[in-house]
């Protein structure tokens, strides 16, 4: 949840929609951002966002991108400024979260970040690439569900880094991931937290 009540995953936050700006650390810079009460980490770069971005291997050059569950944009954002030629995908329940994203990749101006819910993203777009810091709160159900929704999307050669805490079920979720199909391995882990590599399900 967030300091205010409101979960981070509300579609429409009751709290204040009071934004301000925060400096932070994105593709080897600071930059400034909005955030406001009612998103996931409304006060700085979460940790765990923070372990992603800094030791993923670099993304490639072009390609479609997908942050998911983008919150006001980290992961989007980054992965905009270092694949400028990409097109990213941010999605998200929350409205106020989406709202922030799509402001915050005006303002360092990215013009291919497109932020939106689930159903703004066209059916026939597949991803070469997703990075995401899943909502591990809203329940395993819930999860499950939606990496069973946008894992299968990877492209043949697509590739999944998903950065979860080790003590909030990291190595169940690996397993889950194998059972399903999905190659999975750790890539690395950092001050708690795991990055699993995810690959497209064999066609074989």
């Amino acid at each position: 949840m967030t300091g205010t009540g409101d979960h981070y995953f509300t579609a429409q936050p009751a709290s204040a929609a009071e934004r301000r700006t925060i400096n932070v650390p994105l593709a080897g810079m600071t930059r400034a951002v909005q955030v406001a009460p009612g998103v996931f980490s409304a006060e700085r770069l979460d940790q765990g966002t923070r372990v992603l971005l800094e030791h993923a291997p670099e993304p490639p050059v072009t390609g479609t991108f997908l942050d998911l569950g983008c919150g006001w944009g980290p992961i989007a954002l980054s992965l905009g400024l270092l694949s400028p030629d990409a097109t990213v995908w941010g999605v998200d329940v929350n409205e106020r979260a989406l709202d922030l994203a799509r402001d915050n990749a005006t303002s360092l101006g990215l013009t291919d970040v497109r932020v939106g819910l689930a159903d703004d993203v066209p059916d026939d777009v597949r991803f070469d690439l997703i990075w995401s810091n899943p909502p591990i709160r809203v329940g395993k159900g819930v999860l499950h569900e939606l990496l069973l929704t946008w894992l299968p999307r990877l492209t043949d050669d697509g590739e999944a880094y998903l950065v979860v805490q080790r003590n909030l079920g990291s190595d169940s979720l690996q397993r889950w991931l194998i059972d399903q199909g999905f190659p999975a391995e750790r890539f690395t882990s950092v001050k708690g937290f795991r990055i699993l590599h995810v690959r497209p399900r064999s066609t074989d």
